[in-house]
């Protein structure tokens, strides 16, 4: 068995973010942004409920799915989606405090 590396950990996504890594990360990034664009801006809201500040988003989202559209759907899984894997990757971060 050969060594392994000084620079690879055992421990995968703790590793050095090189600038390859970093640029594949920021577009991602950048993609997951442009999709919540545009599925806000072509998904319809059901009339009983038209949002005015975020709060009222996230309260109305619950009947995006009424319309039975893809778009719909899409906005109300990208718009939990997103704070829950924001909170997961700065848990990640942030990890437990070493005693």
């Amino acid at each position: 068995m050969t060594p392994r590396a000084k620079r690879f950990p055992t421990h995968h996504g703790y590793g050095e973010v090189k600038v390859s890594r970093y640029l594949a990360l920021f577009l991602v990034l950048l993609g997951w942004s442009a999709l919540g664009v545009y599925l806000c801006s072509t998904a319809l809201w059901p009339s009983a409920c038209t949002p005015d500040d975020l709060f009222e988003v996230y309260a109305c989202s619950m009947h995006l799915p009424e319309s039975g559209h893809w778009r719909e759907a899409a906005l109300l899984t990208w718009l939990w989606g997103t704070p829950i894997m924001t909170v997961l990757e700065l848990s990640r971060r942030l990890g437990r405090p070493k005693i």
